[in-house]
């Protein structure tokens, strides 16, 4: 008899007991089914996703960019309005009144803005014109100041639509000589006139002061007399035209064209501009012989301003020894820096300035909107000179021109900027510093620093 000590029951299932056929969909990564294949479609795989990687990348990338370019406010788009056709190469252009006036590969040209079509030109002396500044006078009358290829500086006078050549302001007969123009400044308002000028192994300033109310006079007295020898001319023009068809459309041209500019060019004599200061860069400082500090203040002038060092009591001696030790003490930085010895400077900065109480005395007659003085800073120095222009070069043609007011800087000066009333003068130094002074009050309003290892190369008041 077979009996059962225990009751019937389903047996657990084991390893042996699982279907081969799901094995591999349930155990293996479904990423690795793809290494099931040869080894050239695997790297084509791979890299194919990579590319794909990239491009969704670069995708939201640029998404990202564009949605943040919504964001920002756009800016206008202007297009040009007209088109000036030149037949020379355009160098340089500036804008005064209604009239373009544009520096060309040979001379000059001007450019009316009302019809948008040349209105006259010179090329008299077939020189190449690089930089050009112009200024209305008033009464259709124009000051220019045009540099050429060669440094020379151009005065012209533009007037009822013709040039008239005034004077080359750094013409020299020794050809040696020459020096060459740097920069050119007009003041407002057309009183004055300002170049920089370098030589072979110096430079130096020149201030100039224009008689623009007498060329004012001149060109309207010349305006009335050629009035009539026009109209003469014109009822000439206009008989002809009766008795040759072809003969006067040509002719005519030709002199309305031609008469007016030959008539000013040749009758009109207009002053030529006064030189009024010559400032030259400031000498190294050296020892002196002074012995005591009454014999230094007895060569300072009692009209002159203390400020440039000159006037000191260290002698030949002591400058030499303070170099021998500093050159001592730092010689591996000197050597490794290539410092070389200090030189005159070269290249200047200046400014001109309306009336203040720095640049103005008490007795003096001046009017609100024509300069009294310019502001003066040379490369790698620490004074901002001060110079006013009532000065007379009588008797000063060889000697140095001393400043009216000197304001010494911490650190040299890198640029400098005038406010449009000229009341706020701004002196950025080496030393990445911004002050601002009130020129009418004479003191600093502010100090800013800005942030270390950066060299201000340019500032403006907006």
């Amino acid at each position: 008899v077979n009996t059962r000590k225990h009751p019937l029951g389903i047996p657990p299932p084991s390893e042996k007991d699982w279907p081969k056929d799901e094995e591999n969909f349930f155990l293996l990564d479904p990423d690795r089914e793809r290494d099931a294949l040869p080894q050239p479609f695997r790297m084509i795989n791979k890299l194919v996703m990579q590319v794909f990687e990239s491009a969704m990348e670069i995708i939201e990338r640029r998404e990202m960019l564009r949605e943040a370019q919504k964001l920002k406010v756009q800016p206008q788009k202007c297009f040009p309005t007209a088109e000036f056709q030149v037949t020379e190469r355009a160098n340089c252009l500036a804008v005064s009144g209604k009239y373009v006036f544009v520096g060309l590969s040979e001379g000059l040209a001007a450019f009316s803005t009302c019809d948008f079509k040349d209105v006259c030109a010179w090329d008299a002396a077939k020189t190449e014109i690089c930089a050009v500044h112009a200024l209305d006078l008033g009464n259709e009358c124009h000051v220019l100041l045009a540099v050429d290829e060669m440094g020379l500086v151009w005065l012209f006078c533009f007037h009822k639509e013709s040039f008239l050549l005034i004077k080359i302001l750094n013409e020299v007969e020794d050809i040696s000589q020459r020096s060459t123009c740097v920069e050119e400044v007009l003041s407002r308002g057309g009183d004055y006139a300002g170049i920089l000028l370098q030589g072979n192994t110096k430079a130096w300033l020149e201030i100039y002061q224009l008689p623009k109310d007498s060329w004012l006079t001149e060109m309207e007295k010349n305006s009335g007399a050629a009035e009539g020898p026009a109209c003469s001319e014109g009822a000439k023009q206009v008989k002809t035209h009766h008795c040759s068809t072809q003969h006067s459309s040509q002719v005519g041209t030709f002199l309305l064209q031609e008469f007016p500019v030959s008539a000013v060019q040749a009758d009109v004599e207009l002053d030529l501009p006064v030189l009024l200061l010559t400032v030259r860069p400031p000498k190294p400082i050296t020892g002196t012989s002074f012995k005591g500090p009454l014999d230094a203040l007895k060569e300072v002038d009692d009209d002159s301003m203390l400020g440039l060092g000159y006037n000191h009591l260290i002698k030949d001696s002591q400058w030499e020894l303070q170099e021998a030790i500093f050159r001592s003490t730092y010689r591996e930085y000197l050597e490794a820096e290539g410092v070389t010895r200090e030189e005159i400077p070269r290249h200047a900065t200046f400014h001109f300035l309306l009336p203040s109480r720095v640049l103005m005395g008490p007795e003096m007659d001046v009017q609100p909107d024509i300069p009294v003085g310019i502001g003066v800073h040379w490369d790698g120095n620490h004074n901002f000179c001060l110079y006013l222009l009532n000065h007379s070069l009588k008797g000063k043609a060889e000697s140095d021109l001393i400043p009216d007011v000197v304001w010494p800087c911490a650190a040299p000066i890198a640029c400098s900027a005038v406010s449009s009333c000229s009341r706020y003068l701004a002196l950025a130094g080496e030393d990445a510093t911004i002050t601002i002074w009130d020129k009418h009050l004479g003191y600093p309003l502010s100090v800013t620093a800005i942030l270390e290892e950066r060299f201000i190369r340019s500032i403006h008041f907006l």
